[in-house]
């Protein structure tokens, strides 16, 4: 008898060596979160975005200087005489009406904002990198363990045709039959246990260390649907909430507080300005002088050679491209959502397909097997049997993690994507190899 998909996976991770209690996703994405360079790099350039906010208060907040001066004096004409003067400043100058500065400050507030939604869209990419490769690596195992199964049946062909053949009961052409099929099962167990490798190594790269066993998904687990089941809703969803939606439109604000700062250098400014200064002399001819000053300070400019109109018309260029590319961003979003919908809705009822070509296929194997007993079919229909069902086994597992997949997608392009979802998908996974 075919090993059940149960007794399969267990065979594997006895052939694997994987311990007991297997890493599920959720563990897998917090080390990732840990250890994964790119997230790592989102995260110094969140904490470098925020920095815009404190920049762009100063701004709005006055400047203090502090100088000082020591000199001397040699004088040659017409007597001759040395003396050394010194001498301190404060100064003090707070803006009260520039229009670039109050620009600039939104555009700081807009910068921070842009920076979390950046983040958050790593965030997003790195749950769903850590799915992408964990649910590959499952699949890579479901190959290996297949090509080891088909070689395991061709085997035992190959050695029935040997046997037959040495007692006269077959030709050399069933020998070789067996033996070409058996090298060509081998040569895809290589390639299986190479791409397994490869796999591993993927994931490796986002954890940072030896990847660990990795929980399996249950045969009894079913693909949860998309709530709500309608794909004009998520799409709807998408071109509000999409984080490249989002960030586009912040763009889009950003570009134009872009317009406004520029047509401010048209604008004329106004500070109140303060200062304070004390110098002293060592020549009988110098006196020690202290003064202090407050006044107010408006500045209008005239003509600039063209520079400011030059920048305005850059700024409002710059401000329609990033029009264009909201637009693109809500176009893309909606497309993400729409082949991610179809993804759920196409491979559930795809999984579903397949467990019903499971059944038959097994059934058709039981069948086989019963009229080689009677003589009305031959070990190589049994063996094309066992391989139909080997391979109708790798496609199910397939179309259930690109099923669990797209799930995913279609969270990440609403822009709900969030660790939540990793949690319910652990509870899909079976750690304990049970």
């Amino acid at each position: 008898m075919r090993p059940s998909l149960p007794v399969l996976g267990i065979a594997l991770s006895a052939m694997l060596g994987g311990p007991a209690q297997a890493a599920n996703l959720g563990e897998i994405y917090q080390l990732a979160r840990d250890n994964d360079a790119v997230y790592a790099a989102a995260r110094q350039a969140l904490a470098a975005g925020q920095e815009a906010l404190p920049q762009g208060k100063a701004l709005l907040r006055p400047t203090i200087g502090l100088s000082g001066n020591l000199r001397r004096y040699d004088v040659s004409a017409p007597g001759s005489a040395q003396y050394d003067t010194r001498g301190y400043g404060l100064s003090l100058s707070q803006p009260l009406y520039r229009k670039q500065n109050l620009e600039g400050y939104a555009q700081a507030r807009l910068a921070v904002v842009l920076a979390e939604q950046q983040f958050q869209q790593a965030d997003q990419d790195l749950i769903l990198r850590v799915a992408q490769a964990y649910f590959d690596v499952l699949l890579a195992q479901d190959n290996l363990a297949t090509a080891r199964a088909q070689k395991q049946a061709v085997a035992e062909q190959l050695a029935q045709a040997r046997k037959s053949f040495e007692v006269g009961a077959a030709t050399i052409v069933d020998t070789h039959e067996a033996q070409a099929r058996y090298d060509l099962a081998r040569a895809q167990e290589i390639a299986a246990d190479s791409d397994l490798e490869v796999k591993r190594r993927t994931l490796e790269k986002l954890i940072a260390r030896e990847s660990p066993a990795l929980a399996v998904l249950t045969p009894q687990a079913r693909i949860p649907q998309p709530e709500p089941q309608d794909m004009a809703a998520w799409v709807r969803q998408a071109e509000n909430n999409n984080l490249a939606v989002l960030v586009a439109q912040t763009a889009l604000e950003t570009a134009r507080r872009e317009v406004d700062r520029q047509r401010g250098g048209h604008y004329p400014t106004l500070d109140l300005t303060a200062g304070y200064n004390d110098s002293h002399g060592s020549s009988l001819g110098t006196q020690d002088s202290r003064s202090g000053v407050v006044g107010l300070e408006l500045n209008l400019p005239l003509y600039q050679g063209g520079a400011v109109s030059s920048r305005v018309r850059q700024a409002v260029a710059q401000q329609e491209k990033s029009r264009y590319d909201l637009d693109s961003a809500r176009r893309q979003s909606a497309l993400s959502a729409r082949q991610a919908y179809l993804g759920v809705v196409s491979g559930e009822a795809q999984v579903k397909a397949l467990e019903q070509a499971l059944i038959s296929s097994e059934a058709q194997l039981r069948s086989t097997k019963l009229g080689l007993e009677v003589g009305v079919r031959t070990r190589v229909d049994v063996l094309n049997a066992q391989q139909l069902v080997y391979s109708t086994q790798r496609d199910l597992a397939a179309a259930r993690y690109q099923t669990l997949l797209a799930g995913l997608r279609l969270k990440a392009a609403a822009g709900t994507l969030g660790v939540d979802d990793i949690h319910a998908l652990d509870g899909l996974l079976r750690q304990d190899g049970s």
